[in-house]
């Protein structure tokens, strides 16, 4: 082998391994720390968690092409807000317009969770046809939790029903 090509592979070796110490220096970072929570912009703005008594004002979005039910048509009895119960968000609440609340450590999820036990991606809430809030997990490591069940599949929330994912319990209520 020539000199040129045995300092190509000992440089090319000596980036490889730099690349891997820099990758588990901000893992172990992000695991000592935590997901840093940035401010999101004006264009989720309607859908993102309000503290207590402060809720979003905005038009239901369009899911599938159909409308959601509108907020002065709601069926009896239907919740219109979710609230955080427990966890580092306890008192945070977010209006039921219609839209999918999605809820994970990803920046871009409409509740935020801090948790170590919850995914980037961890479950979604959306409304049916029906006007029933469903929620479904994202295929998370640790599951979420209706009641007390861990759920496999997509299912109705009953009003009032603890959703657990990991030390934070969300509610659906009117």
């Amino acid at each position: 082998m020539s000199e040129l090509t045995l300092t190509v592979m000992r440089l090319g070796f000596l980036a490889v391994l730099w690349l891997f110490v820099i990758v588990a220096v901000q893992v172990i970072r992000s695991d000592l720390f935590g997901t840093r929570v940035t401010q999101r912009g004006s264009r989720r703005q309607d859908a993102r968690p309000q503290q207590s008594g402060r809720q979003a004002a905005a038009p239901p979005q369009q899911r599938g092409g159909q409308q959601a039910a509108p907020a002065g048509r709601q069926r009896r009895g239907a919740p219109t807000k979710l609230v955080v119960s427990e966890g580092t968000l306890t008192g945070t609440t977010v209006a039921l317009q219609g839209q999918t609340i999605t809820l994970g450590r990803a920046h871009d999820s409409t509740i935020v969770l801090d948790d170590d036990y919850a995914s980037s991606r961890h479950a979604r809430i959306y409304p049916d046809r029906d006007g029933q809030w469903i929620v479904e997990d994202l295929g998370s490591t640790n599951g979420t939790y209706l009641d007390r069940t861990r759920l496999t599949t997509a299912t109705p929330i009953p009003l009032g029903a603890p959703i657990r994912i990991g030390k934070t319990v969300i509610e659906l209520r009117k």
